[in-house]
């Protein structure tokens, strides 16, 4: 068996020192997530990112840069996800769109708020990246280079 960690990307969105978080149905039940998912073939990691901010949402995003680019596996048993945290602001929320399959709403959320929900987070990433971010962590987008059907 060949070993592939899951490819995802995430958004960081914050507004009057809100974030924006979806709560979705999972597998273990209803968690709170950051705008998140997985890259899709063809797809550069941030075009990834607004399709999936967008999705989820119905915001339109723009990515300003990158907060962190994590490696995490739950347990020995678990898959890996390779995952890219964007940091950046939303603009034009098209209030009619429907959301993507298994979200229930979003929300707007401190960071203290988010940290009560510790045990509903979707990982320990979503509070470790907001961290990340309010610490000043930021990469430019300029380190993605996308290379994809070149011959």
């Amino acid at each position: 068996m060949i070993w592939k960690p899951h490819v995802t990307v995430a958004a960081i969105i914050e507004r009057d020192q809100q974030f924006l978080l979806v709560e979705e149905h999972t597998d273990n039940g209803i968690a709170f997530n950051q705008p998140a998912g997985h890259l899709e073939s063809g797809e550069s990691l941030i075009d990834a990112v607004q399709r999936e901010v967008n999705e989820e949402t119905a915001w339109q995003f723009d990515p300003e840069y990158i907060t962190s680019i994590q490696l995490w596996r739950k347990n020995p048993d678990a898959p890996s996800f390779l995952r890219v945290c964007f940091a950046g602001s939303c603009h034009t929320f098209q209030a009619k769109q429907t959301l993507d399959e298994g979200i229930i709403a979003t929300h707007w959320l401190t960071r203290d708020e988010i940290a009560a929900k510790k045990s509903q987070l979707r990982s320990p990433l979503v509070l470790t990246t907001i961290d990340q971010y309010l610490q000043g962590e930021h990469h430019p987008l300029s380190l993605l280079k996308t290379f994809i059907d070149l011959e």
